[in-house]
């Protein structure tokens, strides 16, 4: 694992156990992706509202925490800022608002929203004739929402070849509705579908170029990759933050998988 990739994931880590908050296994399954997405985007992070930016949006607004430490790693506010995170009147909430927080194009609450309002974007940005790219991060448990099937299907028939959807398949819906063959799935929604490793950076952003349509990029990811204790346990600390041993133990495993 990337020297930055475990930083980010032990920033995570120590702003969890400080707050109490934070849902620590999804945000290690998209930290590579993010940290892709943010190495090739168009986007300058003292200019947040740049208006050629390219946009991002987490629509799985559970890893708003990992989204905030990896903003901070490419400069958009300091890391310290977000120790605030779950605080009383904190900008950093537990989910995300675009109002508060540089870089944060939507805010998130519900699943499944985040994939219709990029789909927009990337439907006014055709219509304007703009260069500008959208990038949206869904996850397998929101894919149970109509709505983002029904995105999908309009993005598909417009042929919107700046719309990339990056899918989180981590296997968090093993035990109710799970997205059986997800590439096969996409497919048979008319979308151009490559499948990657999601925690090789480098694989990631090959994949990441444009299609003559929609492009769905199906990164196989781990539920708390990085830490034995959560993978092996992903369901048990979906919601938990560790205690001073955790977090110390947690810490050690990271430290192992430095290359």
């Amino acid at each position: 694992m990337e020297e930055s990739s475990i930083e980010i994931r032990k920033n995570i880590l120590k702003i969890a156990h400080k707050s109490g908050h934070g849902h620590i296994p999804t945000c290690f399954s998209v930290i590579e992706l993010l940290q892709s997405v943010y190495m090739i985007m168009n986007h300058k992070p003292n200019q947040p509202n740049w208006p050629e930016r390219d946009i991002f949006i987490l629509s799985k607004g559970h890893a708003a925490l990992g989204l905030y430490c990896v903003l901070a790693h490419f400069g958009y506010f300091p890391i310290e800022d977000v120790y605030s995170f779950g605080k009383f009147k904190s900008n950093f909430g537990c989910h995300a608002d675009r109002k508060k927080v540089p870089g944060i194009e939507a805010s998130t609450g519900s699943l499944g929203h985040g994939i219709g309002i990029a789909l927009g974007m990337a439907m006014a940005f055709k219509i304007k004739k703009s260069s500008r790219k959208v990038y949206v991060l869904i996850g397998d448990g929101e894919s149970n929402e109509g709505s983002v099937w029904e995105a999908i299907m309009i993005a598909s028939n417009l042929k919107l070849s700046n719309f990339t959807i990056l899918f989180d398949n981590n296997n968090s819906q093993t035990k109710c509705l799970p997205i059986n063959k997800p590439v096969d799935r996409f497919e048979s929604f008319g979308c151009k579908v490559t499948e990657v490793n999601g925690h090789n950076i480098n694989e990631i952003k090959n994949a990441l170029i444009e299609t003559d349509t929609i492009h769905v990029i199906c990164a196989n990811t781990i539920k708390g990759y990085g830490c034995k204790t959560l993978y092996e346990n992903m369901f048990a600390w979906h919601r938990r933050s560790p205690n001073n041993e955790e977090l110390d133990h947690l810490i050690e495993e990271l430290n192992e998988n430095s290359i």
